[in-house]
């Protein structure tokens, strides 16, 4: 029987900055933690705390694709490739591959494609904690060159602070134009 690599991602909704994918698989040393759980429904202390947890206890694959790759590409796109990316960087290729999600990227290994894959399948509620935590830490650090835009606050999200930054401002370099964010700007303030 083949091992789990679980992959999830983490920015596909956001309006800013890259698309990050994890692919995980456990070592035997391995210890579930009664927190784990899809990095949505976590804190951001707790998913940070975790994330160091399980560090030593994981086989990692890290896959990305930028706001220009997004805007190339399209999101879906954009997405499968940081998810082939991530699983293809993971050492000892013999996996089973569950996505959380609709879709599978193209590859060479067994692939299921499950809703909800990050609250029940172990190996996904890692990857999911695993690529949020990443991301958050490059949006970090985009907040230092854009403070402007308060990514530190809300990673690139469509919130109501990042709204009112981009009234003022207009898009930075790493907002994602084919998001179509006049249009957005304009369906936001009629609210």
């Amino acid at each position: 029987m083949l091992s789990v690599l679980g992959v999830d991602e983490a920015g596909r909704g956001a309006l800013a900055g890259p698309v990050v994918a994890c692919a995980v698989a456990l070592k035997p040393s391995f210890c579930f933690f009664n927190e784990m759980n899809d990095s949505k429904k976590l804190n951001e202390t707790t998913r940070e705390r975790l994330f160091e947890l399980i560090q030593p206890h994981i086989r990692l694959g890290v896959g990305m694709a930028t706001h220009r790759c997004i805007d190339t590409m399209n999101i879906l796109k954009a997405t499968l490739l940081a998810m082939k990316k991530a699983i293809i960087r993971v050492p000892n290729q013999k996996y089973t591959v569950v996505i959380d999600g609709r879709d599978c990227p193209l590859i060479d290994m067994p692939c299921t494609a499950k809703i909800k894959a990050d609250t029940t399948v172990v190996e996904v509620m890692a990857a999911s904690i695993c690529a949020k935590v990443i991301r958050d830490k490059i949006m970090r650090k985009y907040h230092r060159i854009y403070d402007q835009y308060n990514f530190n606050q809300h990673k690139g999200y469509g919130t109501t602070v990042h709204y009112d930054r981009l009234f003022e401002f207009g898009h930075s370099p790493i907002h994602r134009l084919s998001f179509n964010l006049s249009k957005q700007l304009t369906l936001f303030a009629r609210h």
